[in-house]
Order: structure tokens, then C-alpha cells, then sequence
């Protein structure tokens, strides 16, 4: 059967009809008349957008808050907080709290998934296989990647292993090598060992990448250039990048500009940087985010994501691209539409999938949300959601509120 959606807004506030079939959107216009094998979802007063991925997830952390505190608040407690409980997490226990954490994305209409993995020393490769079965377990209702995420080490015996480690979860499944090298101590080492795993696999590399308020870090600059060096084309991201935005202004515009060269994507993670970040400063603490503007200015590619949900990094979390969209507004400052291209569009692209839009051939990823605005949709103040994936509705929200008088 085909999709009907009707009396949507879109991104330019017009009103539109949209028909999608077979996973693509076929038609397109002020007012299509139903067909009799037509699905038809009445939208009035929707705003028709794009869908948002989330292209940077911890799901084997997520919901986790509660079992164990960030003593200090920072980058340093949140790592050596979920160390002390990774040797309690089962098998079953990964599954159940990833397959709960995407089904809250899905709901509130993410269809797209990228999430890390913990491989090292600590956790081994079993959070990798714990993913990689919740990826299997949920194709066709959200497309989930799976990246190797390989620990920095805290010892020499655990950087011995960790070729070995990363290797044995790339013949598990991996979608995505990454890893951390900012937190490694030697920095070129880190990014050597991550990168040269990724090229031997022919797999895409999603990096985090100065996850740190050091001016002198310069591994998303070390990155672009071993990217435009080697001529890697299988895909590159960095995650976090949050030193860009304290580095002089010349520093950082040349820094976007080799990024952009390189093609290497960036992902903006508001939710957790501004919770991490700026913690020693008691007077006018910085926001934490990469230079956004700067990047765009430069014509690199920005997604934007919510990164950690309900653990030890971020006890916030709505599992809701509304939320990092608005911090990007909010901290960023980057217009609403700029901010919600980011979490949709710029993700999917720094993913590696097709970008979605209201146009015949288009891919059918599409969230619904009713509001008065595109203001007030990427606020999250619409209580009405109708998410569409692949080109068929599959999930649905709405809230019901009362004013009692009097009360």
C-alpha cells in the first residue's frame, strides 16, 4: 500500500500532500486526491520534517544513572564511574536497556541509530555483540550502526590488547571502527591504531575526538590531514571536537577549513558537553561545543546529536533530537532551521545515508510534529507525533492535558 500524508507544512511553511511507496516518496503537491490503495494520515496543523538520526548513541550505557554517580562531574568521573559497574552488565541486561533506549528514540522520531560500543580491556567485545544483536533484532523498524568504540588505555599490558580487541570486534560485526584517541597518552598512537584498522576493514572511521577544553589539542586538525594524506574515503567522522571552540578564531577557521577539504563530518553534542565541560571554571565557565558556526562558515559538514542517555556522562536525556536541536539554538546559537538540519540532515550525512526531504524520490523518513511553528516543533512543544520510516507510520505520539478550575 502506499502513504497518504496530507495537510502537512513543510520546511518552508507551505502546505503540502505527500505520496510515499516502496520506502520512497512518489509524489508531491498542494493537494494530492486519495487513491484507493492509499494509507491516508490526516497531518493539519503538523510540521513535515525530516527525519532526525542520532548519529552519535552510547546505547550499551544508557539508562544507567542510577546505578552509579559521577563523583565529580567531569569527563574523568564519568569513565571511571561506568568502569566500576561494566563488569555487571550481562549480556541480557545490554540488550534489554539498548532495545528500550531505541525504542524511545524511535518513538520520538529518530529512525536512525549510530551508537558506540565499548571495546577494551574493561568490557572486552561484549557490549559490541550485545548491539550487534539489537541491531539484527530491530532492521526493519530503525536502522541502528554500530561502532567499535575502542577504549583508550590505562596500562601497557591494555595497549598491547587493544589491536587484538578491535580486531576481534571488527569480525563481530562492527559497522564503524572508532575510538578515542585524545584520551590516549600518546595521542598519534590512538589515532594511528583506530585509523589503520579502519582502512584494513574498508569500514567508515567515527572518532571522538578532543573531547577537552585544551586549546593546544589539535586532533580534529591531525585527522583531516591523515584523512587528505591517505586519501581514506570509506566515510570519517569526529565526535565532540570541543577544543575547536576555544582555539583562537584564526586557528579554528583554518582547522574547519582543512576539515572541510577532507570531507570529514562533525558531530555537535550539546546535552553532554555542556553537562562534562567547564567545571573548574568558577567565573564565566565556556559552553563546552565545538565552533559550529565556524565549521559551517567553512562548508564542513555538522550533524547534531544528543550523545549520552540517563548515564554516568549526562543524567538528562530525552532520547529526542528536539532537545539537541534547541541546545544548538539555545548555546549554539544557530537559527531553527540550521539547528534541525543538523540533527537530520547533517547526521545522515555524516552516517553515510541518504538525506530526506519533500521531494518525489526522496527517501520516506519523516517526522510529523503539530505546532503553530517550526519554532515551537523544534522546541518540542508539540504534544501530537506521527513518525514515518521506510515509508509507512511507526510510531505515534500524543498527550492529553486538563486544566482542572479551581484547582
Amino acid at each position: 500500500m502506499s502513504l497518504l500524508l496530507q495537510g502537512a507544512t513543510d520546511l518552508d511553511g507551505a502546505r503540502v500532500d505527500v505520496r510515499t511507496a516502496g520506502g520512497v516518496v512518489v509524489a508531491v503537491a498542494p493537494v494530492l486526491p486519495p487513491q484507493p490503495d492509499d494509507e491516508v494520515v490526516d497531518l493539519a496543523g503538523h510540521w513535515l520534517l525530516p527525519a532526525p538520526a542520532e548519529p552519535h548513541a552510547h546505547l550499551d550505557k544508557a539508562l544507567t544513572s542510577h546505578r552509579v554517580p559521577n563523583a565529580t562531574g567531569d569527563l574523568a568521573g564519568a569513565i571511571t564511574a561506568i568502569r566500576a559497574i561494566a563488569a555487571d552488565f550481562t549480556h541480557d541486561d545490554l540488550v534489554e536497556r539498548a532495545t528500550r533506549a531505541a525504542h524511545e528514540y524511535l518513538a520520538n522520531g529518530t529512525t536512525a541509530i549510530r551508537t558506540h560500543a565499548d571495546v577494551g580491556a574493561h568490557a572486552g567485545t561484549r557490549h559490541l555483540r550485545a548491539l550487534v544483536q539489537v541491531r539484527d533484532a530491530l532492521a526493519g523498524l530503525v536502522e541502528i550502526q554500530v561502532v567499535a568504540l575502542l577504549s583508550a588505555p590505562w596500562t601497557a599490558e591494555e595497549a598491547a590488547a587493544t589491536p587484538r580487541l578491535l580486531a576481534e570486534a571488527i569480525d563481530a560485526g562492527a559497522d564503524v571502527v572508532g575510538g578515542v584517541p585524545h584520551l590516549w597518552g600518546d595521542r598519534d598512537a590512538g589515532l594511528a591504531t583506530s585509523f589503520d584498522a579502519a582502512v584494513a576493514a574498508g569500514l567508515p572511521l567515527d572518532l571522538h575526538t578532543d573531547e577537552t577544553l585544551d586549546p593546544t589539542a589539535h586532533g580534529l586538525r591531525d585527522l583531516a590531514r591523515r584523512v587528505a594524506a591517505t586519501g581514506f574515503d570509506r566515510g570519517v567522522t569526529a565526535g565532540h571536537c570541543v577544543s575547536l571552540g576555544v582555539h583562537p578564531l584564526e586557528v579554528a577557521r583554518s582547522t574547519a577549513a582543512e576539515v572541510a577539504r577532507a570531507g570529514v563530518g562533525v558531530v555537535a553534542l550539546p546535552q553532554t558537553n555542556l553537562y562534562l565541560q567547564g567545571r573548574d571554571a568558577a567565573v564565566a565557565p565556556p559552553r563546552g561545543l565545538t565552533a559550529v558556526r565556524t565549521l559551517l562558515d567553512a562548508g564542513a559538514t555538522v550533524g547534531g546529536g544528543g550523545d549520552n542517555l540517563r548515564d554516568p556522562f549526562n543524567p538528562m536525556g530525552r532520547a529526542d533530537a528536539c532537545e539537541a536541536a534547541s541546545l544548538l539554538v539555545t548555546a549554539g546559537h544557530l537559527s531553527t532551521r540550521e539547528a534541525w538540519h543538523a540533527v537530520s540532515a547533517g547526521a545522515r550525512a555524516c552516517m553515510g545515508l541518504p538525506v530526506p526531504c519533500v521531494a518525489v524520490g526522496s527517501v520516506a523518513e519523516f517526522l510529523a510534529i503539530g505546532a503553530e511553528s517550526l519554532d515551537a516543533a523544534v522546541a518540542g512543544a508539540g504534544t501530537s507525533r506521527v513518525v514515518v520510516s521506510r515509508g509507512r507510520v511507526v510510531a505515534r505520539s500524543s498527550v492529553s492535558r486538563t486544566v482542572v478550575p479551581g484547582a
